[in-house]
C-alpha cells in the first residue's frame, strides 16, 4: 500500500487542481464544447509534451491554441505551414552582418519556433523536409544550425493541426514525427446547443478574451508534481500490457493485433500512457495512478503510434476501432506465465 502523500504533496495537488480548473475555465469563456479535447490539451501542457489536433476545418482548432497562449504568461508564435515553406523559415538561419568597424560577421537569426507556444497550424501542408526541421525542436528542444546548438526557453509546447480530408497539395506526417506529439486529439462537430451557444458569441458582436492565469515557473512547477504521482508496479505492468498488446505476433498481441496492425507503439506510448494517467490521477484527488485512469487515456496516447496493414484499410477500419478491441483484450490482472514472458 502506498504511503500517505505528505502535507506539501496535498497542498500542491490541491494547487494544481484549483490552477487546472481555473485555466480550463478561462479557456470555455472562448471555446464552446469540446471539453475532452481541451482536457487532451491541457494533460499534454502539464506534461511537458506536443499535441496534434486533427479535424475538418472551422472546428476552433487555431482558437483554442491561440485562446490557450492568451490564458497563458508565455511566448507565443503562429507558423502557417505551406508547400513552399522551408526550413530556415521555421529554425532561422545563420545572416551575414557588417560590424561598425567594416568587418563582416555570422550572426544567427531565430526562427518563429523560438516561443514557447507554436502553433504549426496545417502542419500536413509543408513538405516533409520542412516537417523534419520540428523533430529536434520537440524532441530535444533545442536547434542545431551551422554545427551551433541554440537552446529553446523553457516550457515549450508545440501544438499542431491537420485537416484529414484534404489529400491534395498535404503530405502525411511521418512515423518519427508523430511519435513526438504525446496525443493526437480527433476534433468533432458541435452539438446543437453548443452551435447555438457558438452563434450568440459570434454574431452579436461578443468579444470573450481569456485572462492570464499562469506563467511559465507555475507550469514547470506543475510538471514536477505531475511525475511525483505513485504508479504501483502491478498498475504499470497493465500500462506495459496495454503497448505490447499492439505488437502484432507478439507474446501479448490480441487477436484485433494480429489482424489489423502492421507496427506497433513504440516505448514513447507506454510512457505516455503513465504520465497521462497520473495527471487524471490529481485531478481525481488521488496521488496514485489506477487501471481506469490508464484506460481513460488510451486512445489519445496510442491512436497514432499504430500502423495499420493492408487489410485494416481495405476495410475503412480506424485505428480507434482497432484500439478499443486490444484495450478489452487485456485484462487488468495478468497471468503468472504472461508475466514471466
Amino acid at each position: 500500500m502506498a504511503d500517505a502523500p505528505s502535507e506539501s504533496m496535498e497542498a500542491r495537488a490541491e494547487d494544481f487542481r484549483s490552477r487546472y480548473n481555473q485555466l480550463k475555465s478561462e479557456i470555455s469563456k472562448v471555446i464552446v464544447g469540446h471539453d475532452e479535447i481541451v482536457h487532451g490539451v491541457l494533460t499534454c501542457l502539464f506534461i511537458g509534451g506536443h499535441a496534434l489536433l486533427e479535424g475538418v476545418p472551422g472546428l476552433g482548432k487555431t482558437l483554442l491554441v491561440r485562446t490557450l497562449a492568451d490564458a497563458l504568461s508565455l511566448d507565443f508564435n503562429r507558423i502557417q505551414f505551406t508547400p513552399d515553406l522551408m526550413p530556415a523559415d521555421i529554425i532561422g538561419t545563420n545572416v551575414v552582418m557588417e560590424t561598425p568597424d567594416g568587418r563582416r560577421s555570422f550572426e544567427f537569426q531565430a526562427g518563429p519556433i523560438f516561443s514557447q507556444i507554436v502553433l504549426a497550424d496545417e502542419i500536413n501542408r509543408a513538405t516533409p523536409k520542412t516537417q523534419s526541421a520540428l523533430l529536434e525542436a520537440m524532441q530535444e528542444h533545442s536547434v542545431t544550425v551551422g554545427g551551433t546548438i541554440h537552446r529553446l526557453k523553457e516550457p515549450f509546447f508545440v501544438m499542431a493541426t491537420q485537416n484529414p480530408i484534404e489529400q491534395e497539395g498535404t503530405y502525411p506526417l511521418p512515423e518519427a514525427q508523430l511519435d513526438r506529439f504525446l496525443f493526437k486529439l480527433v476534433v468533432g462537430y458541435s452539438t446543437r446547443d453548443e452551435l447555438a451557444t457558438i452563434l450568440d458569441r459570434t454574431t452579436r458582436g461578443e468579444r470573450p478574451r481569456a485572462e492570464k492565469v499562469m506563467d511559465g515557473e507555475t507550469l514547470l512547477r506543475f510538471q514536477e508534481l505531475v511525475r511525483e504521482v505513485l504508479v504501483a508496479p502491478h498498475v504499470q505492468d497493465y500500462a506495459i500490457r496495454l503497448a505490447l498488446a499492439t505488437h502484432p505476433r507478439g507474446p501479448f498481441a490480441a487477436a484485433a493485433t494480429d489482424q489489423y496492425i502492421r507496427w506497433g507503439s513504440s516505448p514513447r506510448g507506454v510512457q505516455t500512457l503513465v504520465l497521462a494517467a497520473k495527471v487524471r490521477a490529481l485531478l481525481d484527488g488521488r496521488y496514485n495512478v489506477s487501471f481506469e485512469d490508464l484506460r481513460r487515456v488510451y486512445l489519445p496516447s496510442l491512436r497514432h503510434r499504430v500502423l495499420l496493414n493492408f487489410e485494416a484499410q481495405a476495410e475503412g477500419i480506424e485505428p480507434d476501432e482497432v484500439l478499443l478491441k486490444v484495450l478489452e483484450s487485456v485484462p487488468e490482472k495478468a497471468e503468472a506465465k504472461a508475466a514471466v514472458a
